[in-house]
């Protein structure tokens, strides 16, 4: 994890930018005991996502919130699909073993 100040450094932010970025919610950090913010390399890896979204393809961070919304709900409905293929594999497969197919 990191501090704020490396977070920056290493995103090429202002840290200010990282503060307006979790006010808009785009970021979540953990927070320390003492309440210092904390980025995980997950968090470092968005960071570089809004980066490239707003600097090189322009994109407003209203932009860059849906766009992040709709990646999550591609992700959990990507892993929603993965499950159901295993089940419906497993369920197969039993019923072919049902079936002396095995």
């Amino acid at each position: 994890v990191y501090v704020i100040a490396v977070a920056a450094e290493l995103v090429e932010m202002h840290p200010q930018t990282l503060r307006l970025y979790e006010r808009k919610g785009l970021i979540k950090p953990k927070r320390s005991s003492g309440k210092t913010r904390l980025y995980s390399e997950r968090d470092i890896e968005k960071l570089r996502e809004i980066r490239r979204l707003t600097q090189e393809l322009g994109v407003n961070l209203a932009g860059v919130e849906e766009i992040m919304r709709l990646r999550a709900e591609l992700e959990a409905l990507q892993a929603r699909f993965e499950a159901e293929v295993a089940r419906l594999k497993l369920l197969l497969l039993e019923k072919e073993e049902a079936l002396g197919g095995g």
